[in-house]
């Protein structure tokens, strides 16, 4: 693949399911959306790595717009910050839940009550390129709302973290 150009981003999966919860009080609704985007890209895996684990810097991100993280903090498990969204100068908080060096990086966000988010970054190497996994899991009764928000952003997150760092390279 020549330099400098990153492959069509396909969504792998969509899987979205709603269950009824029988409480003392009456009904109540659950939703659960689990996306997956996967991407070949020609940059290589260390400097795709480096971008992903730099926390404090976010500039590819389409959705976050700046963290309270100084300089060069690299991802580890246990660490939790904040994050200020593209959408709206609410802060998030973000817990980075595992890390596998050079494999995956997974994080839980509490942005609102009612909500669970779970992102999941996954870099693999092979011949062809890199392909680069990005997951998305909602769960809560406020899901359809952000997932209609966030979809658009999501579908670029990807191609961005591939982009960015075959511009670093």
């Amino acid at each position: 693949m020549a330099q400098g150009k990153v492959r069509r981003c396909c969504p792998l999966l969509l899987n979205f399911s709603l269950r009824f919860l029988a409480t003392a009080s009456g009904e109540m609704a659950c939703f659960s959306l689990y996306k997956t985007y996967r991407l070949l890209s020609s940059a290589p895996i260390d400097s795709l790595w480096n971008r992903l684990i730099n926390l404090a810097d976010v500039s590819w991100h389409p959705l976050l717009f700046k963290t309270n993280l100084p300089k060069g903090l690299m991802a580890k498990p246990g660490l939790i910050y904040q994050a200020v969204t593209r959408l709206t100068p609410i802060p998030i908080r973000l817990f980075v839940e595992n890390v596998r060096p050079g494999q995956l990086l997974s994080l839980r966000i509490f942005s609102f009550p009612g909500l669970e988010q779970k992102i999941t970054y996954q870099i693999e190497a092979t011949l062809r390129g890199t392909y680069i996994s990005y997951s998305v899991m909602l769960k809560g009764w406020l899901s359809p709302l952000i997932w209609w928000l966030i979809k658009p952003y999501s579908d670029r997150v990807v191609r961005e973290l591939a982009r960015a760092a075959e511009k670093g390279i």
